[in-house]
């Protein structure tokens, strides 16, 4: 295997059915197809629909990733793919293909967790990750803090969220709103035109001393004073109430991701996950890095939501590790810990 391996990377935890390839650091293709219109009538994403949807997109896409890199079968050097967590089914799908590709290629597979990957991928925009980093994960799933000494081999928890995630409760505001799902581009969109202090909604374990996450309580609180509008015959500017829930997720996330930095001496911050596209929370994170003497990183936005090239990334740094690969046994794991970086 050449010191800069072609690796291709499977996605398919959640909507997404993504297949990236990156030699190294560099990427060559990433490849999404995209279920979402077919959950957007429901209001979130269906499970079994999901599943469905990644077993016809997988040979296509995976076709597709390798036409946009000019390459065939045959110069694949290794498959990477995420084996948790995420949607049993999809996980599954995605998993079963890794691991056929793997055995028709004669190449070693790569099964990886979906959180270590969200860290990794900012390095194909950025380059190596800065060791020891605190990494702040925001998505639909999962709102996390932890501390990376090395993303291949050593990821350790600091805090996550005690009931809903950020982006979660970004989709069920939305709903609240009458806004589309998913929830969090339009919530973005709509308080771009709204003021982020019209109303004082509550920030969750905001100073509990934890680096812990609760987001249950401002999606309720959000609720309530709708409901409570509405119900007076009062109309609701949107624009505001998204703005200002919108404000305090973000001023919760980008406080405690500082406190991280501070408490445990670390210099550099990076930020993934879809709700890491957000525009407040990547203009906050940065006037709140730069006051407090913290380099920010945050891949730019179509890396942040779920893909491929993510997956290649991570895989990329397991094979240059000399990590041992995988076995045809690998389980979809859809509760993988995060500090299980690689199964």
């Amino acid at each position: 295997m050449a010191d800069e391996p072609l690796v291709l990377g499977i996605e398919t935890s959640c909507d997404e059915t993504g297949v990236g390839i990156v030699r190294g650091h560099t990427l060559l293709a990433n490849t999404i197809a995209s279920s979402v219109e077919e959950h957007a009538r429901f209001g979130g994403v269906v499970p079994e629909v999901a599943s469905r949807a990644h077993l016809e997109a997988m040979t296509p896409t995976v076709e597709r990733a390798l036409a946009d890199a000019g390459l065939k079968f045959s110069d694949i050097d290794a498959i990477a793919v995420t084996a948790g967590p995420g949607l049993a089914g999809a996980l599954l799908v995605g998993v079963a293909a890794a691991k056929s590709y793997s055995l028709g290629l004669g190449v070693p597979l790569y099964g990886v967790n979906h959180l270590a990957a969200h860290v990794a991928v900012d390095q194909l925009e950025h380059g190596p990750l800065p060791k020891p980093c605190i990494a702040m994960l925001v998505s639909g799933g999962h709102s996390s803090l932890l501390l990376v000494p090395d993303v291949a081999s050593d990821v350790i928890s600091l805090g996550s969220t005690v009931d809903d995630a950020a982006g979660e409760a970004f989709d069920k505001v939305a709903r609240v709103l009458g806004l589309p799902f998913p929830g969090g581009p339009y919530i973005d969109r709509a308080a771009t035109s709204g003021s982020g202090t019209a109303i004082a909604f509550p920030r969750g374990k905001m100073d509990d001393g934890t680096l812990d996450f609760s987001f249950s309580g401002l999606k309720t609180a959000v609720a309530r004073w709708v409901e409570a509008r509405t119900s007076a015959g009062e109309s609701i500017h949107v624009p505001d109430v998204a703005a200002s829930f919108q404000e305090a997720v973000v001023d919760v996330l980008t406080r405690k991701a500082l406190q991280a930095c501070k408490k445990y001496g670390v210099d550099d911050l990076l930020i993934g996950g879809g709700v890491a596209a957000n525009s407040r929370l990547r203009a906050l994170a940065q006037e709140r890095c730069d006051a407090a003497g913290v380099r920010l990183r945050v891949p730019r936005p179509g890396l942040c939501t779920d893909n491929g090239a993510m997956v290649a990334a991570l895989g990329s740094d397991l094979v240059a590790a000399g990590v041992t690969p995988s076995t045809l046994e690998i389980p979809a794991d859809s509760s993988m810990p995060i500090t299980t970086v690689h199964v």
